[in-house]
């Protein structure tokens, strides 16, 4: 493995503009603020990189993991014992089409909401209030308020890793509730959406509503990464969570968020072994009390202890 990750450098060569290093801390680039290394980290600068990258890459067998923004990653202490892929500044931006907006991938979602409403579009407002990067966003179909990706976006540019480059159209990325179906070697750098005309402060003042549901239902403080389950269909992880009296359950220091059950805090001293300790004992609590399986929404990356079995689901 050492040796494959330094061919990678090796064929990268001078011509990469963008970030190579090894043993780059991942914590920083999540959320949570938890986790170990990657044993080697590639952030292509633009699409020219990501190009360099893709040739760099062939005929390597290699774990890799693409980071956006984190918001919805737990990272072991271990760290990811191969490439993690980060896009760098040349996949933000953001630019109006005919009939919406288009944006790179790397461009944070709140951003681009708020480069939409300053330019009369709307559409995208629910945006505002998701932590995580336009690309991450359609990868795992992300929604609020609501409303989802899959009701807005047009089309999307991916670079295959294991593949042909191409250009998708919404009813070519498989959206539904939180994924999409996008192969993992697939990495989305801009996507287009179709968005209507607007007032400009009338949607300003949108966005400022949201911002202030927000605050007001969810958590701030301490460290977490959004919803931690999916919503079980025609009901909700919170719910469940609290009528099983489980808000303040801590393990560690992990806790269950008193606001809404649904956000697991990582308070000071917390590890990510204690974040996914908490998330096994929730989700098996939860399946006692009420027989339903929550399925997990954020993503864990590494070695975990295993979560206690439930009943037959695993």
């Amino acid at each position: 493995m050492t040796e494959m990750l330094e061919d990678i450098g090796v064929r990268l060569g001078g011509q990469f503009r963008g970030l190579i290093e090894a043993r780059h801390p991942l914590a920083p680039l999540t959320t949570y603020r938890l986790g170990g290394s990657a044993a080697l980290f590639v952030e292509p600068t633009d699409d020219r990189d990501l190009v360099l990258l893709k040739a760099a890459l062939e005929g390597i067998e290699v774990p890799f993991l693409l980071v956006g923004r984190g918001s919805n990653l737990l990272v072991s202490e271990e760290g990811f014992p191969g490439l993690v892929i980060h896009l760098g500044p040349g996949f933000n931006w953001t630019k109006a089409v005919e009939g919406g907006a288009a944006a790179g991938a790397a461009t944070p979602l709140p951003i681009f909401a708020r480069w939409c409403a300053d330019q009369g579009l709307a559409g995208i407002e629910f945006g505002v209030g998701i932590p995580g990067s336009v690309g991450g966003a359609v990868r795992m179909n992300a929604g609020g308020h609501g409303r989802e990706i899959k009701d807005v976006v047009r089309s999307i540019c991916v670079v295959d890793l294991g593949g042909a480059d191409s250009e998708l159209a919404l009813s070519e990325i498989g959206l539904s509730y939180r994924r999409s179906a996008l192969p993992d070697s697939a990495i989305v750098t801009a996507a287009t959406f179709n968005l209507s005309g607007g007032d400009p402060e009338q949607l300003r003042q949108e966005l400022a509503e949201i911002t202030r549901w927000r605050r007001e239902h969810q958590p701030g403080g301490a460290a977490n990464a959004g919803s931690i389950f999916k919503n079980p269909e025609g009901d909700s992880a919170g719910r469940l969570i609290d009528e099983s009296g489980l808000k303040g359950l801590r393990v560690g220091g992990a806790e269950v968020s008193t606001k809404h059950a649904n956000f697991f805090l990582a308070n000071e001293g917390a590890t990510a072994e204690d974040i996914s300790s908490l998330i096994g004992k929730v989700r098996l609590e939860v399946y006692e009390r009420s027989g339903v399986v929550l399925e997990p929404e954020i993503r864990l990356v590494g070695e975990f202890a295993e979560w206690p079995a439930i009943g037959g689901a695993e």
